[in-house]
């Protein structure tokens, strides 16, 4: 019971630890009593859907697939004419239908569906496992691709960071709306134009959104209607391998949206009602809708769906070589209220009341499946919930995750900016949110990410400054909001980096604050590009203040390169001051100290040096009042700060301008 020592007050639960363990030791003795093994339940891929293979001494391709409940499967294609009687499939005891066609009358490029006949009608649908869909110039009519080229050529290792146990320090992208123009970008632009941006900025991860087939655009990826198909948006899955191949060459690791929450509605792209059944891979009846998303609920106690989506994680892992994923949705499934309308506010909200015993059990084996695959596969949960033991192995009884997203924190800074008046927050309320998460479990820090950025929110920079970014963010011209903006977007970015987690995440762009917001192409905004697109040249003017912003961001993501300070233990307080709105601390060897007061400086402000009686002194690495920054110079480049010593202890003895955050690493003094 490894969970209860890291955390006593688990003791009273231990009945329901050993219970969620226990479930998660059957399952996967069931798949191994069957299978062999989870990795080899794994391999759906390999035998449904499209695969060379060979039968009764002919070389060809099977086409398999699972649908119970039909009354007769058939495909249907361009290479048949589009006949949905000449190819007829056999099914098995399983629900599992068969068919194999000789020789090379199905080659790769080969346009396919597969007609359904059940109790609903007779329909044309899209095989589940298909590897391409492309859909017409409106964007409605999906087809089939049987996509089997000659093996991909990998060019570069993954990134070695990975295998030493670095921390991650994500970039969230979007590949279609990274380009400046008002269109849909693609992965061979994104290769070309952004790949270099995100690693001069410093980030070592890009997580792509949106990589898993979606029939709406707008639905930012979420609504997923073929699971093991790259978006046809973007371009080929051999672009997405390109993509990859180059962010490794740059030594960045790439992690994908993985969405198994759920399903879009669809019955002509997705899944829904393949078999004429509303149960396949989904529960029946209102059990499998969900309430917010208007989309379809999996039953992960089904031994065929379970086989789907572990399949689908060996598949990204392996044909796409990426190095993990962001789970999305994972509230939603380990709960049957979603997490809608809940407070979590007792272990027993974790433990006892509400859970989808199936669906931990089934995110426990997706985690264990993801790390015998790949050991250093990054496997990160986007949980608002802050479920027990998410980020702790299956063996202590954990659901196996290495990071969860820390999502309070953007909304703790969201309702800061709009309910209270920076004058008025509180130092201890800051550090003391920043660093509230469960000890021993992995965060991944961000105070903004894509939710931020949508229409209907705002950004922090738009939260800050507004209106005023599109009149004031010249060098040349001088505004009081465009100044408190900018230094309060620089602190709020620091703050949060360095107490927040044991990683960071930056959604494209906001790095450099960004104007507007995103609006994907709709019927409510004339199908407009307008706001979803990245204006890149915003942050290479030198004559605009994105450019300051942007370089404090290197900056700042590159304490973590030099000093592993996202790998270092939680941060310790040194010195708070709510009057004068100070807030001091030390993590990883470096001493921060912010002065959050937006007039009143502090001279000579004493500060407890967390390297004892050592002798020594101080050096600034990091000055958010920096003129490179956008800020007054009013601090040295490189500032010193001596040791000192008196009668109450060892100290230094710093100044901070108002509004502004300092970083210094210690140096001992020469022998």
């Amino acid at each position: 019971m490894g969970l209860i020592d890291h955390d006593p007050w688990l003791g009273p639960y231990e009945d329901a630890i050993r219970a969620r363990y226990r479930r998660y030791l059957d399952a996967r003795a069931k798949i191994e009593s069957a299978e062999g093994s989870l990795l080899e339940f794994a391999r759906g891929h390999e035998r449904l859907g499209f695969t060379r293979g060979v039968h009764e001494g002919r070389t060809g391709v099977w086409y398999r697939e699972w649908a119970p409940g039909a009354q007769s499967l058939s495909l249907t294609g361009d290479f048949n004419g589009w006949s949905r009687d000449s190819h007829p499939m056999r099914r098995d005891g399983f629900g599992v239908w068969s068919l194999f066609i000789e020789g090379d009358a199905i080659a790769h490029g080969a346009r396919v569906k597969v007609h359904v006949r059940s109790d609903a009608g007779g329909n044309d649908r899209i095989p589940a496992y298909i590897r391409r869909v492309e859909f017409d110039q409106q964007g409605q009519n999906a087809t089939g691709v049987v996509w089997m080229p000659p093996a991909y050529d990998w060019k570069h290792a993954r990134p070695s960071w990975l295998e030493r146990g670095g921390s991650p320090r994500v970039y969230e992208a979007h590949v279609g709306m990274a380009v400046e123009e008002g269109r849909v970008g693609t992965f061979a632009e994104f290769q070309r134009d952004v790949l270099g941006r995100v690693a001069s900025a410093g980030y070592n991860c890009i997580q792509f959104m949106a990589v898993q087939e979606h029939p709406y655009y707008a639905s930012f990826g979420y609504h997923v209607s073929n699971f093991f198909a790259v978006s046809s948006r973007f371009g080929t899955p051999e672009d997405f391998k390109a993509l990859v191949d180059a962010a490794h060459g740059m030594g960045i690791a790439v992690v994908i949206d993985l969405v198994h929450s759920h399903s879009v509605k669809n019955t002509v792209e997705g899944l829904n009602r393949f078999d004429g059944t509303d149960h396949q891979y989904f529960h029946a009846g209102p059990r499998g809708e969900h309430p917010a998303w208007d989309s379809m609920l999996f039953d992960y106690g089904k031994w065929e769906v379970q086989r789907f989506l572990l399949s689908n994680v060996r598949y990204w892992l392996e044909e796409y070589n990426i190095d993990g994923f962001r789970f999305d949705g994972v509230t939603s499934m380990m709960y049957q209220h979603h997490g809608l309308g809940q407070g979590f506010g007792s272990y027993d909200d974790y433990l006892r009341h509400g859970v989808d015993d199936d669906a931990v059990v089934y995110l426990q084996l997706a985690c264990d499946l993801a790390h015998a695959v790949r050991p250093s596969c990054l496997a990160i949960a986007e949980d608002v919930s802050g479920m027990v033991g998410l980020c702790r192995p299956t063996a202590e009884g954990g659901i196996g995750f290495d990071f969860r997203l820390a999502m309070g924190l953007p909304d703790f800074w969201i309702r800061l900016l709009r309910d209270v008046r920076d004058e008025d927050w509180r130092m201890d309320d800051i550090f003391g949110t920043l660093c509230n998460r469960r000890h021993m479990e992995r965060h991944i820090a961000y105070c903004e990410s894509h939710d931020q950025a949508l229409v209907g929110d705002k950004t922090i920079a738009f939260w800050l400054m507004d209106q005023e970014m599109y009149w004031n963010m010249s060098r040349a011209s001088r505004s009081l909001v465009v100044d408190r903006g900018v230094a309060l977007h620089k602190m709020i970015r620091l703050v949060t980096f360095a107490l927040g987690g044991e990683g960071w995440l930056n959604f494209m762009g906001n790095e450099f604050g960004h104007p507007e917001w995103i609006d994907f192409p709709r019927e409510g905004n004339q199908w407009s590009f307008h706001y979803c697109r990245r204006q890149w040249s915003l942050s290479e003017r030198k004559d605009l203040r994105y450019a300051g912003l942007g370089a404090f961001d290197r900056a700042m993501v590159g304490l973590d390169g030099a000093h592993a300070l996202l790998a270092a233990p939680q941060a310790g307080l040194l010195y708070v001051h709510e009057e004068d709105k100070i807030l001091a601390f030390h993590r990883g060897g470096l001493l921060f100290v912010f002065n959050w007061h937006p007039t009143r400086s502090a001279t000579a402000l004493r500060i407890a040096s967390p390297r004892g009686d050592e002798r020594g002194g101080w050096r600034m690495v990091l000055n958010s009042d920096a003129t490179e920054f956008d800020g007054h110079g009013l601090v040295a480049a490189g500032e010193q700060a001596p040791a000192q010593r008196d009668d109450v202890g060892p100290h230094v003895m710093l100044y901070v301008p108002a509004r502004s955050a300092q970083v210094y690493t210690f140096e001992p003094a020469r022998a």
